[in-house]
């Protein structure tokens, strides 16, 4: 099995000629490595602001309490069934979960500088399973196309999220449940500004406002 260790990350900074101090670097670059897991040798990299780890393995977010600098966390094309694991990361301002095996939303209300959450392409499938969203009153910016849900009550959800600006929701069932799908958004969601392949300008506003 390939393993995380020191070692291997001191070689990876060595290689792109970035500090050998561990808390010195502001950029990790730790994808398409095959590791299965996140080892406590990462919290060496307490000045880390932005991570990449996608395209491993990863089943669990650990080991990263350490990282409190940490604004941008690219964990896409892993194994993870959940966010669980951010609790010391409350500088947070981008996640990218997409193409994982998420089947909820949890565990990001504490983080209150998230802005921008792209969960695309996981198993998210009711209302109940992005409730969550409704904790996060920071997220302006939302991906959660490509996913399995269906559940008309996601829009009560969206609707509640005072500051989201940018929807993806196309790709999920729900698209072709809703009546006037786009024009009912747009209208319970008055802070849009895009949604899915277009932008939200103010004659389309108007018109569904009338």
């Amino acid at each position: 099995m390939v393993e995380m260790t020191k070692g291997a990350i001191q070689a990876i900074t060595k290689d792109l000629k970035q500090y050998s101090t561990p808390s010195l670097n502001d950029k990790l670059y730790l994808h398409f490595k095959g590791w299965k897991k996140i080892e406590p040798c990462l919290g060496e990299y307490t000045g880390v602001r932005a991570l990449w780890l996608e395209g491993n393995g990863l089943h669990e977010l650990q080991n990263l309490e350490n990282l409190q600098e940490l604004r941008c966390l690219y964990i896409q094309q892993n194994l993870l069934q959940s966010l669980e694991g951010l609790d010391g990361n409350l500088q947070l301002d981008s996640i990218n979960a997409s193409n994982n095996s998420i089947t909820s939303i949890g565990h990001l209300s504490h983080l209150k500088e998230l802005h921008t959450l792209q969960i695309a392409n996981n198993r998210l499938t009711t209302a109940e399973d992005i409730a969550h969203l409704k904790e996060c009153p920071s997220i302006s910016v939302i991906d959660l196309q490509n996913n399995r849900i269906e559940d008309p009550a996601v829009v009560d959800t969206l609707a509640a999220m005072p500051n989201l600006h940018v929807l993806q929701l196309q790709g999920n069932p729900v698209t072709r449940k809703v009546q006037h799908y786009r024009k009912t958004i747009i209208a319970r969601c008055k802070g849009l500004t895009y949604m899915d392949d277009r932008p939200v300008f103010e004659d389309e506003r108007r018109t569904v406002e009338a």
